[in-house]
């Protein structure tokens, strides 16, 4: 590992500033289970590495009636232990639950899991299907970024030089609504995904047809994949399997994966839709409820 300083401001604008002076020099620390270990291994390099935690808006955490914010510092495990979250929004925490074994759960956060802008992330998919939107910070003020236009290519992302992820926000989830992320791995934990899906739909007031839906697929392509023909060929339709085999066609169609040591790419576009097919079915459960 290469030498470099560490700073930890207690201020947003600390924190800008020394991002500023750093001149594109610079890594961000939110949980810090993917920069350290970037960092020992030489794939990544700065001379100054700035610890966020102390910053308060990066801490933020509240879920009410106009919907859920997490700071981007905010760790895996308080967001899993608030029960609000947990009510409202079971399908984030599926990925969140995700993001490693408990030791890892106690630093790393959903902040950091976006910006490490891995293609086959655990909470990226879950995000955009949840219509989720990127607060960041920088010299020139505040900006906002849907998350499915976040990330750009493996390991980047849309932030520039001197500007931080402050939050994200998430919209309330409709009354007859439900969601569900989950992934294919080769092991049973601690594995990273093969394929992952993120599905949130509404329902009409009979349960018997979709009113809309959004869906995201991990590990596929170079970036997260929102994938709005998937919405598209759901909208409006009753709540049957021709509906649903329309989704899954949809999803494997944007499929764009390689075969790497982990799967082909023909395993991942079949897992895609396999995994669409059950990421609704428990959508669907749990709209009903």
């Amino acid at each position: 590992m290469e030498a470099f300083d560490y700073a930890k401001p207690k201020t947003l604008s600390e924190a800008l500033q020394l991002a500023e002076e750093a001149n594109g020099d610079a890594l961000l620390l939110a949980g810090g289970t993917d920069v350290i270990v970037q960092l020992r291994e030489g794939r990544k390099s700065c001379k100054l590495l700035i610890d966020i935690k102390a910053i308060d808006e990066v801490n933020e955490i509240s879920c009410n009636g106009e919907g859920l914010t997490l700071g981007s510092a905010v760790p895996a495990y308080l967001i899993k232990s608030n029960k609000d979250i947990c009510a409202g929004y079971p399908g984030l925490i599926d990925a969140i639950a995700l993001i490693g074994g408990t030791q890892i759960q106690g630093r790393a956060s959903v902040g950091g899991n976006i910006c490490n802008s891995s293609p086959a992330a655990d909470t990226t998919p879950a995000l955009i299907a949840h219509r989720a939107t990127c607060v960041i910070a920088g010299p020139n003020g505040t900006r906002e970024v849907a998350a499915q236009d976040f990330c750009v290519s493996p390991g980047k992302n849309v932030l520039q030089k001197g500007e931080i992820l402050l939050s994200i926000k998430v919209p309330p989830q409709p009354a007859n609504g439900g969601a569900h992320y989950l992934r294919f791995i080769p092991r049973n934990e601690m594995d990273i995904a093969v394929v992952g899906v993120g599905a949130c739909i509404e329902l009409d007031k009979s349960g018997k047809n979709f009113v809309s839906g959004r869906f995201a697929v991990g590990a596929v392509a170079p970036t997260p994949l929102f994938v709005p023909e998937a919405g598209e060929a759901l909208a409006g339709q009753p709540v049957n399997d021709e509906t649903i085999e329309k989704v899954c066609a949809a999803t494997k169609a944007a499929a764009k994966p390689i075969t790497d040591m982990r799967g082909s790419a023909a395993q991942r576009i079949h897992l895609t839709g396999v995994l669409t097919k059950r990421a609704i079915n428990k959508a669907l459960e749990r709209a009903r409820q």
